[in-house]
């Protein structure tokens, strides 16, 4: 194995493609469970969504990629704090146990309605996005991969300026310290949760597209895998903080991309939660987290 400045290259473009997905999926996770304390397991299902939403655009409607990109988010938002409103809203006052067992209902109802109308088998995923190679010091990237890092890059700043910056961001973020003083303050609390479903939702349907367009593939329970990674990439950032999730993303689709390259391809998903374990020993709440003390 030639291990060269060409053959880092070719890793490193790779792995930035796959932990830009991840990273995408884990701020959806970071959002929610920052705001509302819950982690989400249905997220990842609502990837397989809007992978299926912008297949159905693109290859049934014969609609513009970059259109039903955008569509796409508006679809996943509008499931997304549907599924909020029905599933979470009702529990929110009970067990943390309770809303995490509904959410993983919640996924099984997603994933079997969608084998059920569509099959359990993998399908293929062909778009109307046009493929060019370039080359960068002999290391091949293709405009695939470029779209998925430039549009990463833009979903999250964009996503920094509206918690940083904005009046929805503010509520978000006073929310997520205490929520019945920033309901005291007159803050809708029901609107800032229902806001954080719908920007992760949109979030998670904008990577199923990407996953579909990279993997050239879709089924019913693509979700499961990316999810959970990104789920870890969340923990290992520090789940709850938005720069943790993208840099836990990244991390993981590097080291995912370099032990593959390595040989190593079956223990790549082992690498991926030896690396979780070994984080959470060292730093029980992640790279970004804050060690903070639950209300009892």
């Amino acid at each position: 194995m030639p291990m060269n400045l060409q053959w880092f290259l070719q890793q490193l473009f790779n792995g930035l493609s796959t932990g830009s997905i991840y990273a995408l999926i884990a701020l959806g996770y970071t959002m929610v469970y920052g705001t509302i304390r819950l982690i989400n397991f249905a997220h990842g299902d609502i990837l397989m969504m809007g992978a299926f939403f912008g297949f159905y655009l693109v290859n049934v409607q014969g609609m513009d990629f970059y259109l039903s990109l955008a569509l796409t988010m508006v679809f996943t938002s509008v499931l997304g704090v549907t599924i909020e409103r029905v599933a979470y809203k009702p529990l929110r006052k009970s067990t943390r146990v309770a809303a995490l067992i509904t959410a993983i209902g919640v996924s099984f109802l997603l994933e079997n309605a969608m084998i059920y109308f569509f099959g359990p088998e993998v399908k293929a995923y062909p778009t109307s996005f046009k493929t060019t190679t370039f080359k960068i010091m002999g290391a091949v990237i293709n405009s695939k991969q470029v779209l998925i890092f430039v549009t990463t890059i833009l979903l999250m700043v964009a996503l920094q300026f509206i918690v940083k910056y904005t009046k929805m961001g503010k509520a978000m973020r006073a929310v997520a310290v205490d929520e019945e003083a920033a309901q005291l303050m007159g803050i809708n609390v029901d609107a800032v949760i229902s806001f954080t479903f719908a920007l992760g939702s949109a979030l998670a349907g904008v990577a199923g597209v990407l996953y579909g367009l990279y993997s050239n593939q879709m089924a019913a329970t693509m979700g499961l895998t990316p999810g959970l990674k990104a789920f870890v990439a969340a923990v290992v950032g520090g789940i709850g903080s938005i720069p943790g999730a993208m840099v836990g993303g990244y991390l993981i689709g590097l080291l995912e991309t370099f032990v593959s390259a390595f040989g190593g391809s079956a223990f790549k998903d082992a690498a991926v939660y030896a690396l979780l374990i070994v984080i959470l020993l060292v730093l029980p709440a992640g790279l970004f987290g804050k060690n903070v003390k639950e209300k009892v």
